[in-house]
């Protein structure tokens, strides 16, 4: 099940579980939707894997299989990216 990440890696900026705009790869590394496509080129900083729209979870779900509340902030593989 995915975890579904509560923020971009890149900017931090909030994902909830029913974002249009979270991006995440193979390893669910999860960035949004600006950051992807402007500083990361749809390329994995991490893994270098492509990035797909993350799927999101019906609200009733939630509930029984909530999201994740860990935050991963690391700007500075954005950064290396670039």
């Amino acid at each position: 099940m995915l975890q579904l990440r509560p923020n971009c890696e890149c900017c931090n900026r909030d994902l909830p579980p029913d974002s249009p705009d979270a991006r995440i790869c193979s390893f669910e590394c999860t960035f949004c939707r600006d950051c992807v496509e402007e500083q990361l080129k749809n390329r994995c900083p991490n893994c270098g894997g492509e990035f797909v729209a993350r799927p999101r979870r019906p609200a009733e779900e939630l509930v029984r299989n909530p999201a994740s509340t860990e935050r991963i902030f690391k700007p500075e593989g954005c950064k290396n990216a670039a």
